[in-house]
């Protein structure tokens, strides 16, 4: 049994609107999807690539577990019993891609229409905004699995919409508007970096080099 740890991080300020983003489209006729794999899998198989190509070196995040009740049947063999969070976790990847820090989520949802809200928690919101405020890149990676489809979403985005009172969800349309389209394909099976490519030279633009 483990446990979630009580306590909620603060509020910070609202983000501001991204830009419309255009749709990244890979190797059509192949989707990994359909092979029973989840957008973790996919990713952590894509960051494998990546590592392995010397392309970036992104990793998913530990989570740090205090264990309380191990029961041990045989030497060689112990059983988690009970065990506890030590802290609320923040998002699931970080890393560096040609110089600059990465740091995102990775969300899926079987709905068709629209994302829910509460599949993402304060403290995660709160972290991304504490990256951004350092200039680093951060996004979720959001995957309608009933469709196939697959976004890179900025944070600025999320965060926007999340601070919105009364906003249960982000529609398929607004993600699509705010989000940069991929699709799976084959090392990478989520090539997400072609959209972290073009988040890099918006931002080169926005500061005129």
């Amino acid at each position: 049994m483990v446990k979630y740890p009580n306590g909620s991080l603060p509020i910070f300020n609202q983000a501001k609107q991204p830009k419309i983003r255009k749709k990244y489209e890979h190797r059509k006729g192949v989707n990994f999807s359909d092979r029973g794999m989840t957008l973790e899998q996919q990713i952590n198989e894509s960051n494998k690539y990546y590592l392995e190509k010397e392309i970036a070196v992104v990793h998913k995040k530990p989570t740090p577990i205090q264990i309380v009740k191990v029961d041990y049947p045989q030497r060689s063999k112990a059983v988690i019993k009970e065990a506890y969070f030590r802290q609320a976790s923040t998002t699931d990847y970080n890393g560096v891609y040609k110089g600059y820090y990465l740091d995102f989520e990775a969300k899926e949802t079987k709905n068709k229409t629209n994302f829910p809200m509460k599949n993402f928690h304060e403290h995660q919101i709160y972290h991304l905004e504490a990256c951004l405020k350092q200039n680093g890149i951060c996004f979720t990676i959001i995957g309608f699995t009933s469709l196939g489809r697959f976004f890179v979403t900025p944070a600025s985005f999320v965060i926007q919409q999340w601070y919105k009172k009364h906003k249960s969800s982000m529609t398929l349309e607004e993600i699509e508007n705010n989000s940069i389209e991929i699709q799976s394909g084959f090392r990478p099976t989520i090539p997400y970096l072609n959209a972290v490519d073009q988040f890099i030279t918006d931002r080169k633009k926005d500061n005129g080099k």
